[in-house]
């Protein structure tokens, strides 16, 4: 039968709450342990198995399991649910275990979908490692699909409903009834116990939480050769490694799965990478250098002397040198004197030894007019020397030529050897002159020989 919400058992240590759920083999309910104020689950077998011909055996195996399961919760899994009492209430055989509020792993994926790898490893692992510990215990759970995995929160899975129920379903009562199709291998159908029954519904409720699709059923797959589609298929995200650990569990003959859980567990696992430890070489011994002994050393007061000073560098001495000075203008202008003398005297048949004559003075002149005090005095002594030999050789008109002649010459070269003496030695001056009179004399013969030559062509 069925007990209703408030019914006490045990004389008022539990009160009985809401349903929780009801399988193949028995019902679940919510409620408090009066004592502790404490909620609890309360298991029973359903009434209506009683006509099974072998439900005392199945009880029997209830009891018997349901107390292993109390040693179990002496050293309590942290992924498992504990059993706190076994009674019977009349003819009921009650199993009392710890209330694990929040949602089954089941409602989450049908509230929000296929959840992340990472999360539904997390809740997948501690399953498997519960599972682990139990089945090094003799026993096998047989029911692990995501309607018994609660989440208490903080990522924490708890296996809840431990497998007693599966285990003693009678072979009148699938144990894969309608809600949870699809977690459970073919074998479990024929009351197979071994440890690859919880691989399979591990692997089956890790396909379901990563894809958010129930898997084909074991029995379609057996009977109507239905293919399994590959989680990756349904859900591309997941890595090659999950989908490829998830097919391996689910193989449909359980000797083509991993016979332990724990080698299921390692082909979720990540391949490590080994990184080699480092190399540390040990540093060279420090070389030790005894210090060789300290020698007193006193202090003693310097003494500089004092700087000595440079001689002074003796006066530069002041630069005597002097410009020498060319009075161009003058030169140019005894030049064109001696010039016109030279053409005149050519033009005048004047004989050569009046030429002679005119130009040694001119030299005569020259050299004594560096001599001399003032320009006057050159100038007459200038005017008498030529003024004597021209009238004596060719006659008075020539002297007077000579006169103009020669009071030129006397100042030009007066005033040149004046000027010429502030910067010319008196040979350098004479030098200077005398080249200077005989160029003029010459060129004037020249320019005048020259137009007699083209006055006769031109005349015959």
């Amino acid at each position: 039968m069925v007990w209703k919400e408030g019914q006490e058992l045990q004389a008022g240590k539990y009160i009985v709450g809401d349903v929780l759920g009801q399988g193949g083999f028995g019902i679940t309910y919510q409620a408090l342990h009066t004592t502790l104020n404490q909620q609890v689950v309360i298991k029973t077998p359903n009434e209506h198995l009683k006509r099974d011909p072998d439900y005392d055996k199945y009880v029997r195996r209830f009891i018997k399991e349901a107390q292993l399961i109390a040693q179990l919760s002496q050293d309590p899994h942290p992924h498992i649910v504990r059993v706190s009492d076994l009674f019977q209430e009349a003819e009921t055989h009650c199993l009392v275990m710890e209330f694990i509020p929040g949602k089954s792993l089941f409602e989450l994926v049908g509230q929000q979908g296929a959840l992340p790898e990472a999360e539904a490893l997390n809740y997948i692992r501690q399953i498997g490692d519960a599972l682990a510990f139990v089945h090094q215990q003799g026993l096998v759970h047989r029911d692990a699909h995501p309607g018994n995995i609660m989440l208490r929160g903080k990522g924490k899975a708890v296996l809840i409903d431990f497998g007693i129920c599966g285990e003693l379903v009678p072979t009148t009562v699938s144990s894969m009834h309608p809600g949870h199709g699809g977690f459970a291998p073919i074998e479990q159908m024929k009351g197979d116990r071994q440890p690859t029954v919880d691989i399979y519904c591990l692997a089956a409720t890790l396909y379901y939480t990563v894809t958010g699709e129930r898997p084909t059923s074991s029995f379609d797959r057996k009977a109507f050769d239905i293919e399994l589609p590959p989680p990756k298929q349904l859900n591309s995200n997941i890595s090659k490694r999950l989908n490829q650990s998830i097919v391996r569990g689910m193989a449909l003959e359980a000797k083509e799965r991993p016979q332990s859980m724990q080698q299921w567990l390692k082909l979720l696992e990540a391949p490590k990478v080994v990184i080699p430890p480092p190399v540390f070489k040990l540093p060279k011994a420090p070389k030790v250098v005894v210090p060789a002994p300290v020698k007193k050393t006193y202090r003693q007061e310097i003494v500089w002397p004092s700087p000595k000073k440079s001689p002074a560098l003796p006066p530069r001495k002041p630069d005597t040198r002097q410009t020498r000075t060319i009075p161009w203008i003058w030169l140019v202008l005894l030049l064109i004197s001696y010039l016109s003398i030279g053409s005149f005297l050519t033009e005048a048949k004047v004989l050569v030894v009046v030429w002679a004559w005119a130009v040694a003075g001119a030299w005569v002149m020259a050299g004594a007019v560096a001599e001399i005090v003032t320009i006057i005095f050159a100038m007459i002594f200038a005017m008498f020397w030529f003024l004597v030999v021209a009238v004596a050789v060719v006659g008075t008109w020539a002297g007077a030529v000579a006169v103009v002649g020669a009071v030129t010459v006397a100042v030009a070269g007066a005033v040149i050897a004046t000027k010429l003496g502030k910067s010319f030695s008196k040979s350098q001056t004479f030098v200077i002159l005398s080249g200077t009179s005989i160029l003029g004399l010459t060129l004037g013969w020249l320019v005048q020989h020259s137009i007699e030559i083209l006055s006769n062509s031109i005349g015959s």
